[in-house]
């Protein structure tokens, strides 16, 4: 399959608008750090006009170099922290919704609550005794079941 890139022409503007932001936020910091620009290449194994594009905010510098910009500056901060599964609203809405379009009408209701049948919280579905297995780990087998907050809001697109 050939290789396919965007040139950063094309790039949305607000993605643009956020390189050249962090590029600023890590000359700032190297600044007030009064270390020079040849100081950070150094430590960042880059070279100094590399460093120079970096705080210009240049979208075609490797991504690898601002993570270890971000790293000297922050060393605690976890970029891929920032997209964790856990912090993925809008996919979890997603699921929880096909989860429960997929549920038959009878079941709509919550059959955990305790109107259901007053099941116990382990035993699962009214009907179905014994079987604790979440929604989600029954129409999807491969996946991990999820714990789910009570305050999590839920689509109903079906």
């Amino acid at each position: 399959m050939p290789r396919q890139n965007t040139p950063p022409s094309d790039y949305p503007e607000i993605v643009l608008q956020q390189i050249k932001q962090l590029g600023l936020n890590i000359a700032i910091a190297r600044k007030r750090r009064g270390e020079s620009q040849a100081q950070w290449a150094m430590g960042l194994g880059v070279s100094q006009p590399t460093m120079a594009r970096i705080e210009r905010g240049d979208p075609s510098v490797a991504m690898a170099s601002y993570v270890m910009c971000i790293s000297l500056v922050n060393p605690r901060s976890s970029l891929a922290e920032l997209i964790a599964p856990q912090h993925d609203h809008s996919a979890l809405e997603k699921e929880i919704a096909r989860v429960r379009c997929k549920r038959s009408p009878d079941k709509q209701a919550n059959p955990y609550s305790a109107s259901a049948e007053e099941a116990p919280p382990d035993a699962g579905p009214p009907g179905q005794a014994g079987s604790a297995i979440s929604p989600l780990k029954k129409c999807h087998p491969h996946r991990q079941a999820l714990a789910f907050p009570a305050s999590t809001r839920v689509l109903q697109r079906c």
